[in-house]
């Protein structure tokens, strides 16, 4: 039996499983320690402070960003390909959206030297509408976290001044 266009059928069970093992695998303790370091503390400004870690063998965190980033693409690849509903992965999951906000002011220059850089999850949001929702929203949230971010670093400069 064919299935129907993704964001016109409903989930089935196997969609159900593969989302529940997709959480499952995100709990994993050296995951949540690169998810949690990636997604908190990982701000490069430019494509230089991305490729100083994420290429760099040397640097304790170039393994966290490989796994989080690689980890986020295979799993819009899953949509992509038809493994997954996309309306149920997008219900489930933000932090690859928020991973394509979080790049997306440097990501020309990522892409000058890999080409493919979130380039699954990028194609999720031209190819879903819910997805393109999703990162609107997403993108906002992110841009407030760095707007704040960048406050607060302000605000430390202006201390450290004073003493």
């Amino acid at each position: 039996m064919e299935r129907m266009p993704m964001e016109s059928s409903l989930a089935t069970p196997a969609d159900a499983e593969i989302i529940l093992k997709l959480y499952d695998l995100r709990r994993e303790e050296l995951m949540r320690k690169a998810r949690a370091w990636v997604i908190g503390e990982f701000w490069p400004s430019t494509a230089e402070e991305y490729f100083a870690t994420a290429m760099n063998p040397a640097d304790p965190h170039n393994a966290y960003v490989r796994q989080v980033i690689g980890y986020w693409e295979m799993a819009a690849a899953l949509v992509l390909h038809g493994t997954v509903s996309a309306e149920l992965f997008v219900d489930c999951n933000n932090e690859g959206f928020l991973l394509l906000a979080k790049f997306e002011p440097i990501i020309d220059g990522i892409r000058e030297r890999s080409p493919m850089f979130m380039a699954r999850t990028a194609d999720l949001v031209k190819r879903f509408p819910s997805a393109a929702a999703r990162m609107e929203v997403v993108r906002k949230m992110t841009d407030g976290m760095r707007a704040r971010m960048k406050a607060a670093a302000a605000s430390r400069q202006a201390e450290a001044l004073k003493a």
